[in-house]
């Protein structure tokens, strides 16, 4: 289905050429000034300098022929502007089509296409803190909206699981329970089916590794040495790890699954290192990687740069792999599974120069296709009120469970203070708004920037929130289920002004869509819904809908109201939450 914007352009070029101008000036844009009209042309004053006559003229000459059943207003005014205002019967015909569309008429612009969204990104055997929140939920909205734009996603959790922090687990474990067999070189029988720690004990065995790599060069020493065995194959340490990687994963479903976050793919890094050996081979080969100070590293610099870009460091000087190395065969294994148009990241915006440094690798080695695009989301910190990263009340890192939780504490307290729902109801619905509060508070803001995590300001049910925005969705299923079948309904000429401003709000819902998948950026869904759930409650407000005594001007409203709501839960699923029955 076009866009309005394109349709009314086609007019006005056809409109352009009929009155003897090139059709090109006939290009139409949504109104800066929406008290004068809701669409305008400015092609007549850029055309006036070709055609050497008053812009005002050639406004004039093209209004003439624009089709007085397409707008009931068009207006040539000095010094050569067009502006235009829909006319009831075109509107209800565009939002008709939009109601019986299938995505509402939005151009499934990724067919046929495959995305891969990298976002996540822990690592296993320490606990998901609020550092994974916008990695996990911008990641998880992008994916959406992806996958609604037509394209076959792949949502890649990319997980942390093969590098030093293995060996520490695993040496730090040895130092407690030496008996075990795992440490055992010679032991061939059958490893225990359950790890020989809980969960609990595990988040606690690596912090208290990593404390003492620092102070401890033997211990340093021999966690390096664990890893290297880990990796090569080693039989008990591979057993370890599976049972670190089981008792990670499940934990880590259990809190992403709270988040209603999901990975179609739960690869790691240990799933790329079996690439690494032949890539580096061949990078060498090729002379794309060359030694510089005992590693290799691919130059990675161009002429254009405006600023010194490093050579992406392949391989260190004791020959082991880094981020980058495991980042670059990963994009291999990808090409081959999966042979995606686009590979999306999502991570900390301090990661940017990592991310172009490989981009820049993997087209130079010729690892992804020319016309596979590489895009890296950096997005910004989450802070507290005094500016700073957030932090608990303690001045630790949070653990993303504890500020689920607090979030929902605070939301339930609410939804009981103000007898929202029945008791029986209180969870289900608690949950529900609670979640709107923490993706809608983080995704409303540009993802590039910094923001300030205010629980207050976030659950408030008034404002530019997530519950303001449920409540709009809940106002209107309320109104629908008082009127009773609705969905058959047909969408009609708007009864009055802000029925008017409703419908030129709902058909920028494709346009929004497409802007937002553009720009990579959540928030401009958010800004989208913002404005339509403004444009609902005014049209509530001034309007009698259920006391309206035409039945057939009753169907116009509810058919309107119910096409707004279905449009707003759409959104809010692209985000990446849903609506409750009650508020």
């Amino acid at each position: 289905m076009k866009k309005i914007l394109d349709i009314i352009t086609a007019k006005m070029q056809q409109a352009f050429a009929d009155a003897g101008y090139d059709s090109s000036f006939g290009r139409v844009t949504v109104s800066n000034r929406p008290d004068l009209c809701e669409y305008q042309c400015n092609g007549a004053l850029s055309a006036a300098k070709q055609y050497k006559c008053a812009p005002i003229q050639i406004a004039t000459a093209v209004a003439e022929k624009l089709d007085a059943n397409d707008f009931s207003m068009v207006e040539a005014v000095m010094p050569g502007f067009i502006n235009l205002k829909l006319s009831d019967g075109f509107l209800q015909k565009y939002l008709e089509e939009m109601r019986t569309s299938d995505a509402f008429g939005v151009e499934k612009i990724g067919a046929g296409k495959t995305i891969v969204v990298d976002y996540g990104g822990p690592n296993v055997a320490k606990p998901l803190h609020i550092g994974h929140l916008r990695s996990a939920i911008i990641g998880e909205a992008l994916k959406r909206l992806y996958k609604f734009m037509g394209y076959n996603t792949i949502g890649d959790i990319h997980l942390g699981d093969w590098g030093l922090q293995m060996g520490l687990i695993i040496t730090e474990l040895q130092e407690r329970k030496p008996e075990l067999c795992y440490f055992d070189a010679d032991y061939t029988g059958e490893y225990p089916a359950e790890p020989p720690f809980t969960l609990a004990e595990l988040e606690e065995i690596y912090p208290a590794a990593s404390a003492k790599k620092k102070e401890d060069e033997a211990f340093a020493d021999r966690a390096h040495t664990a890893t290297y065995e880990l990796q090569q194959g080693r039989r008990g340490y591979r057993a370890i790890w599976q049972h670190i990687m089981k008792m990670s994963v499940a934990d880590m479903t259990r809190i992403y699954d709270n988040l209603d976050v999901h990975f179609e793919s739960w690869l790691g890094e240990s799933d790329a290192d079996p690439y690494i050996p032949a890539m580096v081979e061949d990078l060498k080969a090729r002379g794309l990687a060359v030694p510089s100070e005992g590693a290799w590293v691919v130059p990675v610099a161009e002429d254009t740069d405006k600023k010194e870009v490093p050579p992406m460091i392949l391989l260190k000087s004791d020959g082991s792999a880094i981020y980058a190395t495991t980042d670059l065969a990963t994009m291999v294994q990808r090409m081959q599974d999966f042979n995606p148009d686009k590979m999306l990241y999502l991570t900390d915006k301090r990661q940017s120069l990592h991310f172009e440094q490989v981009f820049r690798a993997a087209r130079k080695a010729g690892i992804v296709a020319e016309n596979t695009e590489l895009e890296h989301v950096g997005f910004g910190t989450m802070n507290g009120k005094d500016g700073k990263p957030f932090k608990t009340r303690e001045g630790g890192v949070m653990r993303l469970e504890r500020l689920i939780a607090e979030m929902t504490d605070f939301v339930r307290a609410k939804v009981v203070e103000n007898k929202i729902v029945s008791d029986d109801e209180v969870e289900a619905t608690t949950a529900k708004i609670a979640l709107a509060a923490l993706k809608y508070g983080d995704l409303s803001n540009q993802p590039t920037k910094d923001y300030v995590f205010d629980m207050d300001r976030f659950a408030a049910f008034e404002g530019n929130t997530g519950p303001y925005i449920l409540y709009t969705i809940v106002r209107i299923k309320s109104i629908l289920s008082r009127y009773g079948a609705w969905e058959h309904l047909s969408i009609q000429a708007p009864a009055n002004a802000q029925a008017k401003d409703l419908m030129l709000a709902i058909t920028k819902f494709g346009p929004a869509m497409e802007m937002a998948l553009a720009n990579s950026a959540p928030n401009q869904i958010c800004a989208y819904i913002y404005d339509l759930a403004g444009f609902v409650n005014k049209f509530y407000h001034e309007t009698p809908i259920l006391k309206e005594e035409n039945e057939g001007v009753k169907a116009g409203h509810i058919a309107l109201i119910g096409l707004a709501k279905d449009i707003l839960e759409q959104c809010i699923s692209l985000l990446g939450f849903s609506a409750p029955e009650k508020m």
